[in-house]
């Protein structure tokens, strides 16, 4: 792909966008309850090169200029969960809209859960698939008027992942994301928890120690491997990603559970 390609409903006015994409997300819910497919390719339009595309809502203040609002996609994953209770059928429903360069680019920003490390490789490796197509996009993320490449999008919104697969800091953040994922991929529970242990001097950063009641237990390292190993299966598999704000979600709550010893 020569240029980058966008569904046309994720440009104009926000209001406008929000209702095109809720309908789009149930259209593809209903079309797949009927006979197990997705719908036909949506009506797609390509990105001019002096566009903009804002992939996160923080720093699109202007709400009824009509611009390409990819963090509008959520709506269009979100609306059918009411009805795709399932979670096999919204994990289906993912792995078809990692088959598109938006959709790709969107999971791989927006952090939904699960945080699984392997999850978090599907959305990566995905990305790397539309790689040339992506790169013709101008971003604007999580800071006013700042312009961003692919490249320093990725780094910017998915530096974590880097630094807690790939921390040997070298090569383009194209190889470092096909290091990173690779290795996500292939990660044991115990490969995991190493990584998790590596980041957590700099996560605690993060923390609020006002918050915490037992600051001892749980920003303790020891602490944190034998926390790990007794996770349930599920907890665990959400934070196995190593993204910050999980772990740090994570913490807050054990901190709350041994409040309740």
């Amino acid at each position: 792909m020569t240029a980058l390609q966008l569904p046309a409903f994720l440009h104009g006015p926000l209001t406008a966008i929000e209702n095109a994409a809720k309908v789009e997300g149930r259209r593809c819910a209903k079309h797949y309850q009927v006979d197990g497919t997705f719908p036909p390719r949506m009506d797609m339009r390509e990105v001019a090169p002096n566009e903009l595309v804002f992939t996160h809502n923080v720093a699109d203040l202007h709400d009824e200029h009509p611009d390409w609002r990819l963090y509008m996609a959520s709506e269009v994953i979100m609306s059918p969960s009411a009805t795709m209770s399932d979670r096999h059928l919204i994990d289906i429903y993912e792995a078809a809209f990692r088959q598109t360069a938006w959709g790709a680019l969107h999971l791989a920003l927006s952090g939904n859960a699960p945080e699984s490390a392997a999850r978090t490789a599907q959305r990566l490796q995905a990305v790397l698939g539309f790689w040339d197509a992506l790169q013709h996009g101008r971003y604007i993320h999580q800071r006013l008027n700042t312009f961003l490449t692919l490249e320093e999008l990725l780094a910017s919104a998915c530096g974590w992942a880097m630094d807690a697969w790939c921390p040997e800091e070298t090569g383009s953040t194209h190889s470092r994301i096909a290091v990173a994922s690779e290795r996500m991929a292939r990660a044991t529970k115990e490969d995991c928890v190493e990584a998790i242990l590596r980041q957590l001097p700099h996560i605690f950063s993060f923390a609020d120690g006002k918050k915490l009641s037992h600051p001892e237990v749980v920003t303790n390292l020891t602490a944190w491997r034998e926390h790990l190993i007794a996770l349930d299966n599920t907890a665990f598999e959400r934070i196995s990603g190593v993204r910050p704000a999980e772990v740090l979600r994570s913490l807050y709550q054990w901190d709350r559970q041994l409040d309740a010893h």
